[in-house]
C-alpha cells in the first residue's frame, strides 16, 4: 500500500497532466485550422450554392470563432462525445473503440518482444564488458537502431508471409473472436516495432549495469565473498530498475507513434491508419478525437511509471 504522502504526490501529478492534455489538443485543433481550403465547400460538394455552404458551416459550427469551437469541442470530449466523422457520420468514439484494440495488441506484443530479447542481451553484455559477447550485443543494438521500422516490416512481409507463407501479410483479427489468429496477424508488425526497442533496452541496461557493477559498493560485496551471479541479480538489477522503467515508458510512447507507419505496411485497421485516412480526407473531428485518445494513453503510461517509481524507490517524491 502507498503511504498518504505518496498518494498525494500521485494525485498532484494527475492534476499536472490536465494542462498537458489541454495544450496538446489546443495545438492540434489550431494546426488543423491552418490547413488550406474550406471544409464546408468540400462537404457541400460540387456546384453547391453559397446558401448551402453557409448551412454546412452553421451545421458544424464552422462559422463560430476559433476559441468557441475549441471550447465546445473540449467540453464535449470531456463528457465522452468526440463528435462524428464528417464523411461517414460514424461517432468518432465508435471508430476509436474499433481500431484501438488492434494498435494496443501490436504495441503490447512489440514491447514484450523488446523486453524479452533486450534484457537478456543487456545482462549478457554487462556481465562481460569488453568481451566479444559485449561487442556482438552492441553491434546488434546499433543495427536495430539503424534499421527503419517500415523497411524491416517490408522485409518481414517478403520473407515470412510471401516467401515462406508462415504468417499473414496483412489485416487483423479481433482478439475476442480468435485470440490465436489475432496473435498471428500481430506478430510481424510487433517484430518490426520491437527492433529499435531491443536495441534501446539492451544498450541502456548494459550501460547502467556496467556502472553499478564497477561501483565501490559492488567491489565491497565481492570482497565479502558474494558470487557474481548473486551480485548481478540481487543488487545490480535492483539498482537499475528505475532506469529500466524509464526506458520502458519512453519506448511504449515511441511505439505508439511508430504504429502509423507499421500499420500502413501491414494494412492493419488501427489508430495509425484511422488518423492518416482522416487527415488525407480532411475529416477533422476524427483527427482531433484520435489525438485526444492518444494523448490520454500517453498520460496514463507516464502516470503508471510515476506510481511504479514510488514503489521501486521510496526516495522518489
Amino acid at each position: 500500500m502507498l503511504s498518504a504522502t505518496k498518494r498525494r504526490i500521485i494525485g498532484r501529478r494527475m492534476l499536472q497532466t490536465i494542462p498537458v492534455i489541454v495544450l496538446s489538443t489546443f495545438i492540434v485543433f489550431g494546426l488543423l485550422k491552418l490547413v488550406p481550403g474550406d471544409i464546408a465547400v468540400t462537404l457541400a460538394g460540387e456546384n453547391a450554392t453559397d446558401q448551402r455552404i453557409a448551412e454546412i458551416r452553421q451545421m458544424y459550427g464552422l462559422d463560430q470563432p476559433f476559441l468557441v469551437q475549441y471550447g465546445e469541442w473540449l467540453w464535449k470530449a470531456v463528457q465522452g462525445d468526440l463528435s462524428k466523422s464528417l464523411l461517414s457520420g460514424e461517432a468518432v468514439l465508435t471508430s476509436i473503440a474499433r481500431c484501438f484494440p488492434n494498435t494496443l495488441l501490436i504495441v503490447v506484443m512489440g514491447l514484450s518482444i523488446a523486453l524479452m530479447v533486450g534484457i537478456p542481451l543487456g545482462i549478457a553484455a554487462a556481465s562481460r564488458p569488453g568481451s566479444w559477447l559485449d561487442g556482438l550485443v552492441m553491434s546488434i543494438a546499433s543495427l536495430g537502431v539503424a534499421i527503419p521500422n517500415f523497411w524491416l516490416a517490408m522485409l518481414l512481409v517478403a520473407f515470412f508471409a510471401l516467401g515462406l507463407n508462415w504468417l499473414p501479410a496483412t489485416g487483423s483479427v479481433p482478439f475476442g473472436e480468435d485470440p490465436g489468429g489475432a496473435l498471428r496477424h500481430a506478430l510481424l508488425p510487433a517484430i518490426a516495432l520491437a527492433s529499435g526497442g531491443v536495441a534501446e533496452v539492451s544498450r541502456q541496461l548494459r550501460s547502467s549495469l556496467v556502472e553499478i557493477l564497477s561501483s565501490q559498493q559492488v567491489r565491497t560485496l565481492h570482497a565479502k565473498g558474494l558470487s557474481p551471479s548473486n551480485i548481478l541479480w540481487r543488487h545490480g538489477l535492483k539498482n537499475v530498475s528505475v532506469n529500466l522503467l524509464t526506458v520502458i515508458s519512453l519506448l511504449a510512447n515511441r511505439m505508439l507513434a511508430a504504429t502509423v507507419v507499421v500499420e500502413a505496411v501491414f494494412a492493419i485497421p488501427g489508430m495509425g491508419g484511422l488518423i492518416v485516412n482522416a487527415a488525407i480526407n480532411r475529416d477533422f473531428p476524427v483527427v482531433q478525437g484520435v489525438v485526444f485518445a492518444m494523448v490520454l494513453v500517453v498520460v496514463l503510461i507516464n502516470l503508471t511509471a510515476d506510481v511504479l517509481y514510488s514503489v521501486l524507490d521510496p526516495r522518489i517524491s
